[in-house]
C-alpha cells in the first residue's frame, strides 16, 4: 500500500513538473471558448463572384499552426467609417480635390452606415460628426483647410481612441480611410505603437493615396510615406487606391464592406502565451482574401 501511494506521489509531482515546465514555455495547451477569435476578412471570387465562400474554402494558421475553424459567415452589417483627411500645409493636392475625394463617400455608403470626418495637420479636428446625410456631409467640407505640418500617427490614434472605440462591442464593422500620402511629421505616437492598437482594435484601414511630397526621401526613424500607407493597409487587411479617382475607390470600399467581409471563429490551439502572433488565411486558388496580419498576444 505504501509502495502504491509513494508512486501516485511521485507520478503527481511528475505532473505538476511538466505542467510548470509547460508554462514556462509560453504554452497553455488548454485555451477555453473565453479566448476565441472572432476574425474579420475580406474574400473575393475572380471568377463567380456569386458563389458563396464557405469554411472549406479557407485555411487560418496563427505562427504556423492550422486553428480549427468553428464558423465562418458573411458579415453584411453596417460600417462604421471615419474619413481621416490630411489639412497640412505642404500636402501635393489642393482643398477642391480634398473635398471631391470625402464626398464621393457620403454618396457611396449603403443604408445604416455612418461617417465620421476629421481634418487633421498638428491636430486632429472633426469636420462632420457621425452622419448618414449626404447634404450635411457635402457642406461641411467647405471647412477644409491647409496649414500646419501633418500629425498622422496621433491622428490615427485619436480616430481609434476616440472615434470608434465606442462602437468597439457592437455589430458594426470599424474603418478608417485615410486621405493623404503618409507623411508623419514629429508625432508623439510612433508607427509601430498605432498599428499595433489598430490590429489589436480590429480596425481596418484603407487609403486614398496622393503622390509623396517628400519625393521618396529616406525617414530616419520611421518608414517612409508610401510605405506608411502600404503597410497600415496590409498590417489591418485594407487597401489602397490612387487619390486621383475618389469614385471607384469609394464605391470599391463601401461595396466591399456591405458584400465581401466574412468574420471566422475559432479557438486558438498551440498559441504562444504572452508574444504577438502572426496571421495567415489561406484560400482555394481563385479566391483573394485579405486579413490583419497580427493578433494581440494570449492573457
Amino acid at each position: 500500500m505504501r509502495a502504491l501511494l509513494t508512486t501516485l506521489m511521485t507520478a503527481c509531482l511528475l505532473l505538476a513538473l511538466i505542467s510548470t515546465m509547460q508554462g514556462q514555455a509560453g504554452r497553455r495547451p488548454n485555451l477555453t471558448d473565453a479566448r476565441g477569435v472572432v476574425l474579420n476578412i475580406s474574400a473575393t471570387r475572380e471568377e463567380n463572384p456569386e458563389l458563396p465562400i464557405t469554411a472549406q474554402n479557407i485555411a487560418v494558421f496563427e505562427n504556423g499552426i492550422e486553428q480549427p475553424i468553428k464558423n465562418f459567415s458573411p458579415d453584411p452589417s453596417p460600417a462604421r467609417i471615419v474619413l481621416l483627411v490630411d489639412n497640412s500645409m505642404t500636402l501635393r493636392a489642393d482643398v477642391d480635390k480634398l473635398e471631391a475625394a470625402a464626398r464621393e463617400f457620403a454618396y457611396e455608403i449603403y443604408e445604416g452606415d455612418q461617417l465620421l470626418i476629421v481634418g487633421y495637420d498638428e491636430q486632429a479636428e472633426i469636420v462632420t460628426d457621425w452622419t448618414d446625410d449626404a447634404k450635411k456631409v457635402e457642406a461641411s467640407l467647405k471647412s477644409f483647410r491647409k496649414k500646419g505640418e501633418p500629425h498622422l500617427f496621433d491622428a490615427l490614434r485619436a480616430a481609434a481612441d476616440q472615434g470608434l472605440s465606442p462602437f468597439a462591442n457592437s455589430n458594426q464593422k470599424r474603418v478608417i480611410v485615410v486621405i493623404g500620402d503618409g507623411l508623419d511629421r514629429v508625432s508623439k505616437t510612433s508607427f509601430d505603437d498605432v498599428l499595433a492598437q489598430l490590429q489589436r482594435q480590429n480596425i481596418t484601414v484603407y487609403a486614398l493615396q496622393i503622390p509623396d511630397r517628400t519625393g521618396g526621401a529616406l525617414r530616419r526613424d520611421q518608414p517612409k510615406p508610401v510605405r506608411v500607407i502600404e503597410r497600415l493597409a496590409e498590417g489591418t487587411g485594407g487597401r489602397v487606391f490612387p487619390a486621383n479617382q475618389p469614385q471607384e475607390a469609394a464605391k470599391a470600399i463601401c461595396d466591399e464592406l456591405r458584400k465581401n467581409r466574412y468574420v471566422i471563429s475559432y479557438v486558438p490551439v498551440g498559441a504562444a502565451y504572452g508574444e504577438p502572433r502572426r496571421l495567415l488565411v489561406v484560400a482555394d486558388s481563385g479566391i483573394n482574401v485579405r486579413f490583419k496580419t497580427n493578433q494581440p498576444p494570449t492573457q
